[in-house]
């Protein structure tokens, strides 16, 4: 078999590891949400999630100034707000108005949790050195909420450049952990 160069800038969507996020943020009254493909675990127990979140963004200035986000884990229904949280900015638009996202109070944190999708994870940074040369957040999961209804969700991952594959069937292999 004869491998060929692949473009270094591309890399990226070959190793994303995880469904695509919508990370819901509030400050001085103001919430909002923004697309995060940019994530990774960290810990299992207590639950660390490290993320990249542009610096260009309004969610930025907010997880910086809050230290607390909301992690929240859409299916493939939500596609269309998934593709325009990433294309817009919440410093012109109320995007859970135009997407049709539905907000609930979370427990723990002021950011708010997204009623629509399957799963939710209230966070605070606690490691935020990276960001500053990196943009990158260490996040504790403190409080996670699930859809029980939602028995096999279908996740968008991104591939880079407008391209997402979803999840599709699962199978179970022998493993030693629980």
């Amino acid at each position: 078999m004869a491998k060929r160069a692949y473009p270094l800038p591309k890399v990226y969507g070959l190793l994303e590891p995880g469904p695509v996020l919508l990370l819901t943020t509030s400050h001085d009254g103001h919430a909002n949400v923004m697309t995060l493909s940019w994530h990774t675990m960290m810990e299992f127990e207590p639950p660390l999630v490290g993320c990249v979140v542009s610096g260009r963004s309004f969610s930025f200035e907010a997880l910086q100034a809050t230290r607390q986000c909301v992690l929240n884990i859409p299916g493939v229904e939500l596609k269309a707000a998934v593709v325009g949280c990433g294309n817009s900015s919440g410093r012109r638009v109320d995007k859970f108005k135009t997407f049709g996202l539905t907000t609930m109070p979370a427990e723990l944190v002021e950011a708010p949790l997204i009623a629509d999708c399957y799963a939710n994870l209230e966070c605070r940074v606690i490691d935020a050195r990276l960001v500053n040369r990196y943009n990158f957040f260490v996040l504790e999961v403190i409080k996670a909420w699930i859809d029980p209804t939602c028995k096999d969700p279908r996740t968008l991952h991104h591939r880079g450049r407008g391209v997402f594959m979803v999840a599709g069937d699962s199978i179970k292999l022998p493993s030693k952990m629980r």
